[in-house]
């Protein structure tokens, strides 16, 4: 028996409670948590199937953020602070989902402006589904705030010794080097002009190189 082709229009993306949402992303987004301050929740269906979520909040650094478009109001911008989506899918369904998702926000947040997201090119990638919804490249920044773990060989974020209250070994670990990834959407075209850093071109993202020993610990981490 055939399997019906896959029609990418049938993709439906509406919000979900935060508790289901919370455990798709932890279950299948590569850092296996949640941003606790996601607010907007977007369930990603096909065939009645949950595929993808999508998290919206206010920026973990809203101080720091707001000021790369000049003249922002403090809710005129949203981060896109977790994305995860079933392996299952196929090519461009991710950005199909990213384009709905920003035309429920423009028609429900008329006062967002912009949305900013980050890639982390550490342990993923640099964003190939954000160039492909349009989105503007706005910073590449080296990025050491991982260490490995000696007693698991994982990697563990700045943030999460902190919570756990391991600074000092923390910081007698091996760094992880690589990069973050910073994009902007415009919901308002007229806003780039307020844009307070340049556009960089996505050419400047063939400069990434990823060190042996990443490639070694994140045996998917793409090669740029």
């Amino acid at each position: 028996m055939q399997t019906a082709p896959f029609q990418i229009k049938k993709i439906l993306v509406k919000p979900i409670p935060p508790p289901l949402a919370n455990s798709f992303v932890i279950k299948h987004h590569y850092s296996g948590k949640v941003v606790k301050n996601s607010q907007l929740h977007l369930g990603v269906f096909y065939n009645y199937r949950l595929c993808g979520v999508m998290q919206f909040g206010p920026s973990i650094n809203k101080k720091g953020t707001i000021n790369l478009v000049a003249g922002t109001r403090w809710n005129g911008f949203i981060e896109l602070n977790r994305m995860a989506f079933i392996d299952e899918l196929p090519k461009n369904s991710e950005s199909r989902a990213i384009s709905i998702a920003i035309k429920l926000i423009k028609k429900n947040a008329p006062h967002i402006d912009w949305i900013v997201t980050f890639a982390d090119a550490t342990q993923c990638g640099t964003g190939t589904i954000y160039r492909a919804a349009n989105f503007k490249l706005v910073e590449i920044r080296k990025n050491d705030s991982l260490r490995i773990n000696p007693d698991t060989k994982k990697p563990l974020h700045i943030i999460q010794a902190h919570h756990l209250k391991i600074n000092k070994q923390f910081y007698k670990w091996e760094k992880v080097p690589g990069y973050q990834i910073k994009y902007i959407y415009f919901l308002k075209p007229e806003k780039q002009q307020n844009l307070t850093v340049p556009v960089l071109p996505f050419s400047e993202l063939d400069k990434i190189k990823y060190p042996e020993k990443v490639r070694h610990v994140y045996k998917n981490a793409p090669v740029v």
